[in-house]
């Protein structure tokens, strides 16, 4: 009989981390999978955050944003800021990055665009960025946006929710329940070792179709 889970709950984010996509994985066919779209924004997160793996070790590439009402402003109005060529610069990193890497050509013109189009809103660009993500990796996800905000712990949240919008975190040192993330091949293996949870980049580019089965076993009992 299968198992029937909860509902797991994530926050939006920019090129997730490796474990974010090991959940999506597990809840894809027997959970039901919302993204918070009303909470207040949170800096120094995988929101406006993803992590890459260049020639000089670990890369952090952040959106910059703009918050029309500082820390209070929701999720969905976060907009992008023009300040600085950040497209450029992430594009240019990725390339810098992962421009040797097995799969690289075979999806880049699928995720180069997203640093010519312009976006008003963080919210857009991390859903539709997601949304191309899943289809490379070939993962059948149907999530809904929350319409509601349950605080964390809340009397009121769903049995057995699983709740990672706030311990996925960058700054989180914590191991995330139910996920053994399964080394793969790296294009810096042998100088610097595995590093693992890094972007979505990382694996798809590295890994290509065998990213799905990078994910199915990390998935943990």
């Amino acid at each position: 009989m299968m198992e029937t889970l909860p509902t797991l709950l994530l926050s939006t984010a920019y090129a997730p981390p490796v474990s974010y996509f090991v959940k999506l994985y597990k809840y894809a066919t027997s959970g039901r999978i919302a993204l918070e779209g009303c909470e207040h924004y949170i800096k120094q997160s995988y929101r406006n955050r993803c992590c890459i793996l260049g020639p000089n070790g670990v890369q952090s590439l952040t959106i910059p944003v703009e918050l029309p009402q500082g820390t209070k402003t929701p999720i969905r109005e976060v907009r992008i800021s023009e300040h600085g060529a950040w497209r450029h610069l992430h594009a240019q990193a990725l390339r810098t990055a992962y421009g040797a890497s097995p799969f690289f050509e075979y999806y880049a013109d699928e995720l180069l665009p997203f640093y010519e189009r312009r976006y008003t809103y963080l919210w857009d660009f991390n859903v539709e960025l997601l949304q191309t993500l899943l289809f490379l990796l070939q993962l059948d996800v149907a999530w809904c946006a929350t319409e509601d905000f349950i605080p964390p712990h809340s009397a009121d949240a769903p049995t057995g929710l699983c709740d990672l919008r706030y311990s996925l975190s960058p700054k989180s040192v914590e191991a995330i329940p139910g996920v053994q993330l399964r080394p793969y091949y790296q294009l810096h293996l042998a100088r610097r070792g595995f590093v693992e949870d890094l972007s979505i980049f990382d694996l798809l580019f590295e890994m290509g179709p065998e990213s799905l089965l990078v994910l199915r076993d990390s998935v943990h009992p």
